[in-house]
C-alpha cells in the first residue's frame, strides 16, 4: 500500500483498491468509494479556485451528510485544515469557532447561512460554499459559491504539498471553564489513530460502521476515518431518537457501534430485535465511564458482540481500550494503551507511580496532538516533556498530560478515578464523582447521575447528586438510604436533586458546567 501522508489518502487509496464498494450511506442512499472520492476531488478543486492555500482553515457547518464527509477530505486534498462545527451549535457558538480558527472559507447550507447573517461580519469568512439551494449574493463582505456548481465544473485538484506533521484539523472541545478551545490534530495523528483503532477492533472491509456521534467530536470523526482506513461501509446518522439507532442498524446490517455513556443508557432501554442485535460484531464505549448496570444490560442485549471499553481525550485522539477477553475479570478498567501509544501514570514531579498509587494519565507517541490553536500558554501547560533518564541524548519529546487521575494495578491495567478539575474535597477526603455516580446507578433507581461539590465552610465541599429517575415515582428517601448503605458517610450526598432531563454537551456528554450553574445558581 502506498504511504499515507495526508488524511485524504484514506479515501483515495480505498477508492483505488475497491472503487465500487459502498463507502457512505445516508438516509436511503449509498455512495461508492469511487463516487465519494470523485465528490471530494471536485470540492478540493473548488477550494483551490477560491484561494485556499496550505494551512488555511476551512470551516464545515453542516449536519451529517455526504457533502460533510466529502468536504473533510476535500480540505485535506487542497492542503488546508478542516474545522468541523457541530450542527447543533447556535450562532454565537459558531461565531467563536469561526473567529478563533481564523477560517476564511465556510461550507454550509442555505438555511444555516441565514442563521449566521449577524455573526459572520465578526469573522474572517470571505467565501461561503453553499450546499443545496444557493442564495443571491448578499450585500456583505463574503462571496457565495454553489456546491453543485463546483461539483459540475471543477477539475482535478493539484498535488497537496502537505506532510504528515502538518495540521489537518482543529476540533473544538469544551473545557471546564471558558469558551471551547481548538485542539490541532496533524495528518499523522488522524492516520495513525485510524490505523490503530481499526487494528484493535479488527475492522475489515466487511464491516458496516454506524456513525452516530458528531463529526466534530474526535470519536465521531474516528468512525469515518477508521472505516475508510480498511474500506468499510460507514452509515451516517444525525441522532434524534434511540429507537432510530436500532432501526438503522437493522436497515444496513451494522456490525460496529460506538457511543458515549449517556447514549448507551438510552439504547439499553430500546427494544432491539434479536436479529439486529445479533448482527453486531462489536460495540464500544468512549467519553466516560460505563455504569456497571448499563454494561451488564448491554451485554445481555448484544450477546454475540465483543464489548470494548475505551478511553480517549481530544488532545491525543484515543489512548486506551480494554480487551473484551478481560471484561469479566475487570469490568471497571479502561484497559491498556492502544497500538502505537504509551500510557504512563505519573506523579506531579514526573516520576512514575507505583501500582495502586493514583497519578495523572500521560500519553506519549504518534497520537499526541500539536497543541491548542493560537494558545501557546495552555499548550505549554498541557503538552510537556516527559523526562526519561535513559534518553538524555535526544531532544525533549512532548507528551500530553491529560488532567485525568488514574491508577494502574500490578498487571498494568488502568482504572479511571476522575478528572482533576472534577475531584471533590470533603471532610479531608478526595472523592471522585464517578464513585458516587456508580453507587447511584447500582441502585437501579436512576437513569442518569451526575455528582459535584458545592463549597461548604465546615466540610470544604458538600456533595450534590443530580439524577433522572427510571420511573416517575422515584422515592428520594429510598435512594438516599441505598446510598448510605453503599458508601462511607463522607461520600453520601448532602443533597439529591431530581430532574426530568440533564443538560448534554453537543457531543452527547453530560454538561457538568451548565448543570452546576443551574443547580447551584
Amino acid at each position: 500500500m502506498p504511504t499515507r501522508t495526508s488524511v485524504h489518502h484514506l479515501l483515495s487509496q480505498a477508492a483505488t483498491a475497491t472503487p465500487d464498494a459502498p463507502a457512505l450511506s445516508y438516509r436511503n442512499a449509498t455512495l461508492s468509494y469511487a463516487e465519494t472520492w470523485r465528490s471530494a476531488r471536485a470540492a478540493a478543486a473548488q477550494l483551490l479556485s477560491v484561494g485556499v492555500q496550505r494551512g488555511d482553515r476551512v470551516a464545515i457547518y453542516l449536519e451529517k451528510r455526504f457533502e460533510t464527509v466529502a468536504s473533510i477530505f476535500a480540505v485535506s486534498a487542497a492542503g488546508g485544515v478542516f474545522v468541523p462545527v457541530n450542527h447543533v451549535l447556535k450562532a454565537a457558538q459558531v461565531r467563536h469557532i469561526l473567529a478563533d480558527s481564523g477560517a476564511e472559507v465556510l461550507i454550509t447550507s442555505a438555511d444555516r447561512l441565514t442563521q449566521l447573517d449577524e455573526v459572520l461580519p465578526d469573522t474572517r469568512i470571505a467565501h461561503v460554499i453553499v450546499v443545496g439551494a444557493a442564495l443571491p449574493d448578499p450585500t456583505s463582505a463574503w462571496r457565495l459559491h454553489g456546491w453543485d456548481d463546483g461539483q459540475a465544473a471543477a477539475g482535478e485538484p493539484g498535488q497537496s504539498p502537505a506532510i504528515d506533521l502538518d495540521p489537518a484539523a482543529i476540533l473544538y472541545t469544551s473545557g471546564s471553564t471558558g469558551k471551547p478551545k481548538g485542539v490541532v490534530l496533524s495528518h499523522r495523528n488522524l492516520i495513525v489513530g485510524a490505523e490503530s483503532v481499526s487494528t484493535y477492533l479488527a475492522n475489515t472491509s466487511d464491516d458496516v460502521i454506524l456513525s452516530v456521534l458528531p463529526l466534530s467530536f474526535d470519536a465521531g470523526l474516528s468512525q469515518v476515518t477508521t472505516a475508510f482506513s480498511v474500506g468499510a461501509h460507514c452509515v451516517l446518522m444525525n441522532y434524534l431518537l434511540p429507537r432510530e439507532v436500532a432501526k438503522l442498524c437493522g436497515q444496513y446490517g451494522v456490525t460496529g457501534l460506538t457511543c458515549v455513556p449517556p447514549l448507551w443508557l438510552q439504547l439499553a432501554e430500546v427494544n432491539w430485535p434479536e436479529a439486529v442485535a445479533g448482527n453486531l460484531r462489536y460495540w464500544a464505549n468512549t467519553g466516560g465511564r460505563m455504569p456497571r448496570p448499563t454494561l451488564d444490560r448491554l451485554r445481555g442485549i448484544f450477546t454475540e458482540a465483543d464489548p470494548y471499553l475505551m478511553y480517549g481525550l481530544t488532545e491525543a485522539f484515543r489512548s486506551t481500550y480494554l480487551d473484551p477477553s478481560e471484561i469479566d475479570r475487570r469490568p471497571d478498567s479502561i484497559g491498556k494503551a492502544i497500538p502505537n501509544a504509551e500510557i504512563l501514570v505519573l506523579r506531579p514531579d514526573g516520576s512514575p507511580c507505583a501500582p495502586g498509587e493514583e497519578g495523572e494519565l500521560v500519553h506519549r507517541g504518534a497520537l499526541v496532538a500539536l497543541g491548542y490553536w493560537g494558545d501557546p500558554i495552555r499548550t505549554a501547560e498541557r503538552y510537556r516533556p516527559v523526562d526519561d533518564p535513559r534518553e538524555q541524548w535526544r531532544a525533549p519529546e512532548r507528551a500530553v498530560w491529560s488532567g485525568d487521575t488514574v491508577v494502574a494495578d500490578e498487571e498494568g491495567f488502568l482504572y479511571f478515578v476522575g478528572r482533576t478539575d472534577h475531584m471533590m474535597k470533603t471532610s479531608g477526603y478526595r472523592v471522585s464523582p464517578s464513585e458516587i455516580e456508580e453507587a447511584a446507578y447500582s441502585t437501579g433507581l436512576v437513569r442518569d447521575a451526575v455528582a459535584f461539590g458545592e463549597e461548604d465552610k465546615a466540610l470544604g465541599q458538600r456533595i450534590v447528586l443530580v439524577v433522572t429517575p427510571t420511573t416517575p415515582d422515584l422515592d428520594v428517601s429510598a435512594l438516599a438510604t441505598a446510598l448510605r448503605q453503599a458508601l462511607p458517610l463522607y461520600m453520601v450526598p448532602s443533597r439529591i436533586d431530581v430532574r426530568g432531563e440533564l443538560p448534554r454537551s453537543p457531543n452527547g456528554k453530560y454538561d457538568r458546567t451548565q448543570l452546576v450553574s443551574e443547580v447551584s445558581g
